[in-house]
């Protein structure tokens, strides 16, 4: 896959958010002109051992291509083995994360901590490229904390070792997600290295994404957070880059949106957990809506599509002046 402007059928790509950007996200952003998809965050070992949710994670749907499958860990054996089993859903890539700051992921030496591990980190991109007949691409941030910025120092090794692309969240980690988007180590990161580059961090329209490209000369961007309730930030960016009007959806193309992707999900995975996921879901689709603080409130107490339902005609009666 080539991963540069004009090459693929959108301007922004889908962030692998763990826990958010399931296959039915996946699968509506793509719908919506996100340019490719990354799958949640994997566990390379969970994988090697026949974790079957582990396992399930890594499926790539055709109604979300380009995507990639996307693991970590730290031992580059169990990413290498993990990457072959990986290649039976036939992504479009894979890729490594190198920047998740959860403690439950960066505790035990994956994510973000390969940042702290440039030598293990360089390690584990050598194995999977070897390992595997697909591009192999790398997620990081800018560094650990503000005393240890070191994205293009690791940039340089990822591509050393074979990357075909970094994506770089311009934070730290111990910046989680705080405001504040370091464009100046993303542009580091795009002059240290010679295969494309790919920013992420506080892109919620085409103008974030417009900046974003101008200030670090990045080849890409990935959307994140401003996605959650709204895949229709890939069309509004798509049409900021074409010169097209964009015409926001109306409140109850919102609303339809959200039932489609919430029966996408009760289609996808067990029932319970889906309707459970929902609740999230639907309530970043009430954000900016009049009273969105009490629909929220519904929204977590969401135990059937039924309740959805009501919800959604609750949302319509409360903006059927807007």
């Amino acid at each position: 896959m080539d991963i540069k402007k004009g090459n693929l059928r959108g301007y922004a790509a889908l962030a692998p958010m763990a826990g958010v950007a399931d296959r039915a996200m996946r699968e509506i952003c793509t719908a919506h002109g996100a340019a490719f998809t990354v799958g949640e965050l994997t566990s390379s070992r969970g994988v090697t051992l026949s974790d079957t949710k582990s396992e399930s994670l890594l499926y790539c749907s055709e109604k979300s291509r380009p995507t990639a499958s996307q693991l970590f860990g730290c031992e580059p054996e169990f990413m290498a083995k993990a990457a072959e089993i990986a290649l039976k859903y036939k992504p479009d890539f894979i890729d490594i994360n190198m920047g998740c700051p959860a403690p439950k992921v960066s505790g035990n030496g994956g994510g973000s901590a390969l940042m702290r591990d440039v030598e293990t980190a360089e390690k584990i991109v050598r194995a999977v490229v070897k390992a595997v007949d697909v591009p192999v691409t790398v997620k990081m941030r800018t560094g650990w904390d503000k005393d240890s910025i070191n994205a293009p120092e690791l940039a340089k090794r990822v591509e050393s070792a074979g990357a075909a692309a970094i994506t770089v969240h311009g934070r730290t980690r111990a910046q989680m997600y705080a405001p504040g988007i370091d464009y100046d180590t993303i542009k580091a990161v795009k002059k240290s290295v010679s295969i494309p580059v790919i920013a992420n961090g506080d892109i919620s329209c085409g103008k974030d994404a417009q900046k974003m490209l101008e200030i670090t000369g990045c080849d890409f961007v990935m959307v994140g957070r401003a996605a959650m309730g709204n895949p229709f930030v890939f069309e509004e960016i798509n049409a900021w880059f074409e010169g097209r009007e964009y015409i926001p959806p109306t409140l109850e193309q919102r609303l339809n949106e959200l039932k489609n992707q919430v029966q996408l999900m009760l289609m996808y995975k067990d029932p319970h957990n889906a309707v459970l996921e929902s609740r999230k879901h639907a309530a970043w689709y009430m954000t900016g809506l009049c009273g969105a603080a009490s629909l929220r409130r519904m929204c977590g107490e969401i135990k059937s599509i039924t309740d959805l339902e009501l919800i959604c005609e609750k949302a319509l009666e409360l903006n059927k002046d807007l």
